[in-house]
């Protein structure tokens, strides 16, 4: 982190120079509008704002509470002890802790050195990052749509994600936390395309996330999804089911009960999304782009993909390159 920006946030805020002078826990005022364990947004956020951060209190434990709100913190330095809905996650330098509304938290008292910082969001600022990360199915967009609904309907308790080695996050969440602690031009938009950047590359990292307050049958789900993203070449649900311990046709059943759609067309959505990416974002021929993503017969390729795009591969790559052409709907038409 800039040397600059973790020195600002060093600095003993008023409320932990009080704990030092004697006061023996945080101010709640500050956080709840009467004695209760919420923390309320209109404490933390002004009116006209859908976001904010502020460095983690240091010095004192916080007792359980639940937010309406939805909170995301970041370590700059050293580590927090937190207890999420029973279970205990030590953030370290570097990782970020998303938290839903349904979330009952405690956290035990930080060091000087250990230095976060909680950003407090409304749900809707993640209107915007919403469009960017689009409708496939990720732990990320699961966890927003649930913090959209609303507190009771949540099954998420929070995301955990060791990203400390992955630079561009890194990068990312340095510029939401410089942005608002000065105040930009702009700030709202720029966080919100901040943001959508941030769980674009989250997702491309789901492996280095832990999920607190799920279901069993939510995890597993997870563990599917992932060896479908990494596996769409070749992986057999079979296979899965092998290495997983589980019936084949129990598997196949939850699948269905839980993404409505069934194995084979799942694989089938991530390789065709592979190959529009790969029609736009190089020169490889048609034939190669459908043997890379799975599929040995090109007629069958050809007429799946028009199903999905309705155009054929060549034609969705001249109309990418050109950009003379919309794309509407939900599996899409082209026009003029």
């Amino acid at each position: 982190m800039d040397k600059t920006l973790l020195e600002q946030l060093k600095q003993i805020t008023p409320e932990e120079q009080e704990i030092l002078d004697g006061r023996g826990g945080i101010n709640e005022e500050i956080y709840v509008q009467s004695n209760g364990s919420v923390f309320d947004s209109k404490k933390l956020l002004d009116a006209s704002k859908l976001i904010t951060v502020r460095p983690h209190t240091r010095f004192a434990a916080f007792p359980k509470h639940t937010h309406n709100y939805v909170e995301v913190i970041y370590m700059c330095s050293g580590q927090t002890c937190h207890h999420i809905n029973g279970e205990e996650v030590l953030l370290k330098k570097g990782e970020l802790l998303f938290l839903g509304q349904n979330a009952i938290q405690e956290i035990d008292a930080a060091s000087e050195n250990d230095i976060g910082v909680n950003f407090i969001i409304l749900p809707e600022f993640f209107d915007q990052p919403l469009r960017m990360i689009g409708d496939e199915k990720n732990p990320i967009r699961e966890f927003i749509v649930e913090c959209l609904r609303g507190k009771e309907s949540g099954k998420i308790g929070y995301l955990h994600f060791k990203v400390a080695d992955v630079l561009p996050i890194q990068n990312l969440v340095e510029n939401l936390i410089w942005t608002l602690m000065n105040n930009q031009p702009n700030k709202r938009s720029i966080n919100q395309f901040t943001m959508g950047l941030l769980f674009l590359q989250l997702i491309n990292h789901t492996d280095k996330v832990t999920m607190g307050g799920r279901p069993k049958e939510e995890d597993l789900l997870l563990t599917i999804l992932r060896y479908v993203e990494e596996n769409y070449k070749e992986g057999e649900l079979s296979s899965l089911a092998e290495t997983l311990h589980y019936d084949l046709y129990w598997l196949s059943r939850l699948i269905k009960k839980k993404t409505g759609r069934t194995y084979t067309e799942l694989v089938q959505e991530k390789r065709l999304r592979q190959a529009a990416y790969l029609l736009q974002n190089t020169t490889m021929s048609v034939a190669d782009i459908g043997n890379a993503v799975g599929y040995e017969n090109l007629s069958y390729f050809h007429r799946i993909f028009r199903e999905q795009y309705k155009m054929s591969p060549k034609k969705y790559r001249d109309c990418r390159q050109t950009k003379i052409y919309e794309y509407e709907g939900e599996y899409g038409i082209w026009k003029k």
